[in-house]
């Protein structure tokens, strides 16, 4: 039996939730969530990107059914505070002030301090780690320590839709640019058992673009998918690995189209069911 080790104490087995990104596909996540909290499971450590690392640091304040049915609740408040939608007025209002981005990342940080019960990584419940893309360096860094919001949000903040957050004098931008689904982490972390929350597109393969603009959707998608593909070649014989279903019928690459209450709740929905239906036949 490999020991793994986490916040410095070794531990014989270690189950590890690792939420990858999407935008507002990520409410496919908290159906997925609820799913897991109803079935008794409970992480270890959970690890998050982009959007995953909001939810992630939800899951982590509470991993219980309670935490579950919070994390849904916020979601409504995503909706309600505009986090991914705003007036076109405004759009075009930034982007001739800006020249950089669509959206205001204010609302987002309002819901983590509304919304999240704690304050900072050392007084979650259970340990949790998100990574954002630094610009100056063009690296990965991961975050474990001290304020949540800045951390969370930078990982949230997908080029051209949102700025980039300064932290300690560097700029960061989505952590999917650098891990769309961070398999790799946890099992550098020691993780014996990983539960792969995921939004859909990797259920589904890539087809040649078509049309012009595909061209760059396409590529995109084969950048922020291979690191995930080459890590999941890599996993030992001897970890517990689970790719959970998302239960959706299509997972677009461009997904701010779903920012609507009734699609969001369906692909809650059918995640929730598929991952309940997944985990009864691990039983």
């Amino acid at each position: 039996m490999r020991t793994a080790y986490i916040d410095g104490m070794p531990r014989e087995q270690l189950t590890a939730y690792v939420l990858g990104g999407g935008g507002v596909l990520g409410s496919s996540e908290v159906g997925m969530v609820r799913a897991l909290a109803e079935a008794g499971l409970r992480p270890d450590l959970v690890l998050g990107t982009s959007i995953g690392a909001l939810n992630g640091a939800f899951i982590a304040a509470d991993p219980g059914v309670e935490g579950a049915e919070r994390l849904a609740a916020v979601w409504e408040a995503v909706l309600l505070e505009g986090v991914f939608l705003d007036n076109p007025m405004r759009q075009a209002a930034r982007v001739a002030r800006y020249r950089t981005h669509l959206l205001s990342n204010a609302p987002l940080r309002h819901v983590l301090r509304r919304y999240l019960p704690v304050a900072r990584f050392e007084d979650l419940e259970v340990s949790f780690q998100c990574v954002a893309a630094c610009i100056e360096d063009a690296s990965g860094r991961w975050f474990t320590a001290g304020d949540l919001a800045d951390p969370v949000v930078a990982s949230c903040s997908v080029p051209g839709l949102f700025p980039a957050v300064r932290i300690e004098g560097r700029h960061y931008l989505d952590g999917g640019l650098v891990h769309s689904i961070p398999v790799g982490r946890a099992l550098a972390l020691g993780a014996t058992r990983i539960f792969v929350l995921q939004v859909g597109r990797v259920e589904q393969p890539l087809s040649p673009p078509t049309r012009p603009w595909e061209v760059a959707t396409v590529a995109f998608e084969i950048a922020r998918r291979h690191r995930f593909v080459h890590e999941m070649e890599s996993v030992p014989d001897d970890v517990e690995l689970h790719v959970l279903p998302s239960g959706a019928t299509s997972s677009p690459n461009i997904s701010i189209g779903h920012a609507r209450a009734s699609r969001m709740r369906e692909r809650m929905d059918a995640a929730r069911a598929a991952t309940a239906a997944y985990l009864a036949a691990l039983a």
